[in-house]
């Protein structure tokens, strides 16, 4: 049997380069103008223009720290004068009572760029922290858990990138860099075979095919794609589905596509899915159900 085409998994978009850094920059710009607008009328107003002070940011709970970029990023913005001593990088993981960076500068800065900040952090962090739980369930099993394009509009950059902090990976960005033929795709051009056909008459990219039954699993494992995606299968279904897979590959010299697992994967069900052969396993609440982890920010006007 031969080797996968090439990996199954997509790059951290830390790897995406200036393209992550146009998107963050732009998210960051859009997170300033909604909270901050002209300006913070209640510092501009209450707060002495010359007043110097310090902020901790705290963790409330624990968790797995993520949003550093974009936290920097909204810094700089507001005052790049604002001096920052990081204790925590991201992907490490926290206590709660932990201080996680210090900020020293003006006041009126301080307390402007306060919630931008926080909610950056406390949101991405929940989703470091939802991966990094998924990923301990599946531990020595040897199965990637990854996400799906089910994030935010506007932070899957940030969100992607998170789930790589809590030790998960990534699946396709987005539409435009790997073939994934679904359900509604394979009705719309008549089939399995016909939609890979079609597909192969594109672009060169990495091909996904979904499969629900063991009539679309033997036609799909045919096809030599590059992975399979199990959806919504028993654990008995999908070991069953494995054996059909491999013995086609095998029977026909083709080579071994990667298997995703996918379909209302929870906490508790997705150790019984990580069966042998399972590569991979994507989860939409990595991203669309994390619950933000809980940061404040601690204020000291500094001493004249």
């Amino acid at each position: 049997m031969k080797g996968p085409r090439r990996p199954g998994l997509h790059q951290s978009p830390a790897h995406e380069g200036h393209k992550s850094d146009e998107m963050v920059a732009s998210l960051v710009r859009l997170a300033i103008w909604e909270d901050i607008g002209p300006g913070d009328a209640t510092s501009l107003t209450v707060v002495p223009e010359d007043a110097h002070a310090t902020a901790e940011l705290l963790a409330k709970e624990g968790g797995v720290l993520s949003g550093l970029r974009a936290a920097m990023a909204a810094i700089d913005a507001v005052d790049p004068s604002v001096r920052v001593r990081l204790i925590k990088e991201d992907g490490d993981v926290f206590a709660a009572g932990e201080f996680l960076l210090l900020m020293e500068g003006n006041a009126r800065s301080l307390l402007t760029v306060e919630r931008v900040l926080v909610n950056f952090l406390q949101r991405l962090s929940g989703v470091a922290t939802m991966a990094r739980r998924f990923v301990q369930k599946v531990e020595g099993t040897g199965v990637a858990v990854v996400d799906t394009r089910k994030t935010t509009p506007g932070f899957r950059f940030l969100q992607k990138e998170a789930v790589v902090h809590g030790g998960g990976a990534n699946h396709r960005m987005g539409l435009y860099d790997a073939y994934m033929i679904k359900d509604n795709h394979i009705i719309a051009a008549g089939g399995i075979t016909a939609a890979v056909d079609r597909a192969r008459s594109g672009p060169d990219l990495f091909m996904i095919v979904e499969v629900r039954t063991p009539e679309e699993v033997r036609e799909a494992a045919a096809l030599e794609v590059d992975q399979l995606l199990l959806d919504n299968m028993s654990p008995e279904e999908i070991r069953s589905s494995i054996d059909v897979i491999r013995k086609i590959e095998a029977e026909r010299d083709l080579h071994r596509a990667w298997i995703e697992v996918s379909g209302g994967i929870t906490l508790d069900t997705i150790r019984s899915k990580a069966v042998p052969g399972v590569d991979i396993i994507s989860i939409g609440a990595l991203t669309h159900s994390a619950p933000s982890v809980d940061l404040s920010l601690d204020f000291r006007l500094a001493k004249s």
